[in-house]
């Protein structure tokens, strides 16, 4: 067998989470993509910037990246336009 310097891509299939939220998490979402239009000046769909910011967060998250041992990143980072 041939190995690679590249190694085998990691599962890409997207997951479908529903979840609710109170409406003043809603509200605050919806502030976020505004700034985030502004800063950008590119408006995004909520739904689009919901899984990079949970990326971003679990990724700057220094006491669960500790307890993961450097597992699992998610490349939030590399997310952003």
């Amino acid at each position: 067998m041939v190995e690679l310097k590249l190694g085998k891509l990691p599962e890409r299939v997207p997951v479908k989470l529903t979840i609710s939220v109170l409406p003043d998490l809603n509200r605050r979402l919806l502030d976020y993509a505004a700034a985030y239009a502004d800063a950008y000046g590119q408006e995004e769909p909520l739904m689009d910037l919901i899984p990079a910011m949970l990326a971003a967060f679990l990724d700057g998250d220094r006491a669960f990246a500790k307890s993961q041992g450097g597992k699992g990143q998610t490349g939030a980072r590399d997310a952003r336009p």
